[in-house]
């Protein structure tokens, strides 16, 4: 799961008081800063607490006005006019969006990531204002002006060294989809003493995660102590590691999925990206000498690749993932329970809800809630709308679902009511999407290629509730006697690893050289 929009607003949930504050703020760029009108959104923020406030924005010229007012989304508060009064130290960020002519007919307005991982406050093109104090007083209306004056430079990709390798192409499967052209990408850590062998090849090993241009495990050069050290040490297993980028106009990540609303990224990643490392670095390009890891969302594009590509890679080391059994998802069961927000039994519309009614969505390995799904909810339709967040929802929705009539993803459920779209919980499952379900169904066919081959690690007190899938996935697998193995963390929350990062690659060279052909 992705840290939401970071930095950009606090993750507690918190209340204002006083009566309303009618406060419109106003926000201009000159030509200068950027000489075309924009299509996107505007963002206001307020106070240190980061009190978000967010309109789209339409074709605003230089030198129009954007206005940010009661009418605005907002997070922790829902609007302007909720805003406690005070003195208040307010920015303005305007962040322009893309127009795509897509291949399946649909023309929208997003986001275009310029490999910075749908991170508001980093991509490079997006406006910024210099931070100016202003007064709130709910009894005296009162209008801001704010001039956006700055523009965010580009991302800078490190240099290439002996040993790490920055790639990035283009993909014409995903140019074809977006009408645009869309970029994939891959750091690539090579063996030591790679160049003093060049007869030799050898096994891969490929780290799912959230967008990041770093290198796989951690690696940074200091071969003085950590995972650098062993990596460099004479007796560590040789192998090329690589980490995959592949942002997306509504997430950081894509799940290396292929979906209706993303296109065909597990196919470019698989049939393009993959073969172009091949060509280029000295692989071994057979399924037993492919293996994939991953933790959270890593973790469920691990499970994923493995079971949906299971002749490209001979094996998975699964950590913490994102729900792979969607009658957990997180706390839900989509398939039976009607709302989002509330517990079964509580009908949102029959009065006050209990504080302890809410669904939560995020805990603390002691059990605290410390945040809710309609909290998550509020926050990203404060950031973007149409699944335009850059949010864990809109990441989800936009893999997981279909697309609507607006040509925006349609959300699992109601971000004003939680009430959950049974129509697009038949289609997660029946496009194959709750992976439980999909490696149930495929058995016949799959069971071969990923007995022994599936491993699976998660605290008991998973921040995210991933624990829960993953038990259900255990009973599944078990039946089926795929021989896969399971390790649960005691009161250990989300990321736990029971190995350092030289234990796994240790652990995961051995499976690959015990495997048939090595």
């Amino acid at each position: 799961m992705k840290k939401f929009v970071r930095n950009l607003v606090p993750l507690l949930f918190c209340f204002s008081a006083g009566a309303s504050a009618q406060l419109r703020v106003e926000v201009v760029f000159p030509t200068s800063v950027h000489a075309s009108p924009i299509t996107g959104r505007v963002f206001v923020i307020l106070g240190q607490n980061g009190q978000l406030f967010g309109e789209d924005i339409n074709n605003l010229r230089p030198d129009g006005v954007a206005v940010v007012d009661n009418a605005a989304a907002g997070f922790p508060v829902l609007s302007l006019k909720d805003v406690a009064a005070g003195d208040y130290a307010v920015k303005a960020i305007i962040c322009p969006y893309t127009e795509f002519h897509r291949a399946d007919g649909h023309t929208i307005w997003a986001h275009m990531d310029q490999w910075e991982g749908q991170n508001p406050e980093s991509s490079p093109g997006n406006l910024f204002s210099e931070t100016k104090t202003v007064h709130v007083d709910p009894t005296r209306p009162s209008t801001v002006r704010i001039t956006v004056t700055q523009v965010l430079a580009p991302v800078a990709v490190p240099a290439d060294t002996a040993l790490l390798k920055h790639v990035k192409i283009q993909s014409a499967l995903l140019t074809r989809f977006w009408g645009q052209p869309i970029y994939i990408g891959a750091t690539v850590l090579l063996p030591k003493d790679y160049d003093q062998h060049p007869d030799q090849r050898y096994p891969t090993i490929y780290q799912q995660n959230h967008f990041s241009i770093g290198a796989p495990f951690g690696y940074n050069g200091n071969v003085a102590q950590g995972f650098a050290a062993d990596w460099n040490t004479d007796g560590f297993p040789r192998a090329i590691a690589v980490t995959f980028q592949h942002p997306t106009v509504y997430y950081d990540d894509s799940y290396a999925a292929n979906s209706a609303n993303n296109g065909p990224y597990g196919d470019a990643l698989t049939k393009e990206l993959i073969p172009y490392l091949e060509g280029h670095y000295r692989m071994i390009s057979e399924t037993r000498a492919r293996t994939v890891t991953g933790g959270s969302t890593g973790g469920w594009e691990a499970l994923a690749l493995q079971v949906y590509y299971p002749d490209v890679f001979g094996g998975t080391w699964v950590f913490c993932p994102d729900s792979i059994d969607f009658s957990r998802y997180l706390i839900l069961d989509i398939y039976n329970d009607d709302n989002a927000f509330v517990r079964p039994g509580v009908k949102p519309g029959a009065g006050v809800v209990m504080a302890s009614d809410e669904r939560p969505m995020l805990r603390n390995p002691e059990g605290q809630t410390t945040r809710t799904l309609r909290e998550q909810s509020q926050m990203e339709d404060a950031v973007g709308s149409k699944s335009r967040s850059g949010g864990q929802l809109a990441g989800w929705d936009s893999v997981y679902g279909p697309v609507g009539d607006d040509g925006y993803p349609k959300p699992l459920w109601d971000h004003a009511t939680g009430k959950i779209d049974k129509e697009v919980v038949q289609y997660m499952k029946e496009h194959g999407y709750d992976l439980a379900r999909y490696i149930e169904g495929h058995w016949t066919d799959l069971g071969p290629k990923l007995t022994g081959k599936l491993h699976f690690y998660v605290g008991d007190m998973d921040n995210w509730f991933a624990n829960l899938a993953v038990y259900r996935m255990e009973t599944l697998l078990t039946k089926l006697d795929a021989h896969a193995t399971f390790t649960y963390g005691p009161r250990q929350g989300h990321m736990w690893y029971p190995m350092s990062q030289s234990e796994l690659v240790r652990s995961m060279a051995d499976a690959m050289s015990h495997l048939p052909g090595h």
